[in-house]
């Protein structure tokens, strides 16, 4: 009677545990493709005044936090605040990348593609939000 009891709550735990893992699987899937297929936008730099702005951008799993410093309408230096990468640890040169080029208009690091595109995406956040006092 036990083993009868025992073997129906391992087949349910089984069947959620599969459930759920193929949910999570379904939503990892989608967020990539989405990363894959997002656009970075051009941020006119003649319109954002000096100072210091902050953004963030994440789409599980990967996220990523920037301050980005402009001075008479350049992007001086792009600090990389949080990365939450999983193995896209390589495109943390994204921020020099973009400073150098003054545009958000620049390749993904080959095998760090989403975490690329997230970085991008918070530095172009962080350029089109207020000024950070």
């Amino acid at each position: 009677m036990r083993h009868k009891r025992l073997w129906k709550v391992l087949i349910i735990l089984f069947v959620v545990l599969g459930v759920g893992g193929k949910l999570l699987y379904d939503r990892l899937y989608d967020n990539l493709e989405n990363l894959e297929a997002m656009e970075i936008q051009e941020v006119d730099l003649a319109a954002v005044e000096d100072g210091r702005y902050v953004g963030f951008y994440g789409s599980f799993p990967v996220d990523a936090k920037v301050e980005v410093i402009v001075t008479d309408h350049r992007i001086m230096k792009i600090s990389l605040l949080e990365h939450g990468n999983g193995q896209g640890g390589n495109a943390e040169v994204i921020p020099d990348k973009v400073v150098e080029a003054q545009s958000l208009q620049i390749d993904s690091v080959s095998g760090a593609t989403y975490s690329s595109r997230v970085i991008l995406k918070a530095i172009e956040v962080a350029l089109e939000s207020e000024k950070q006092p």
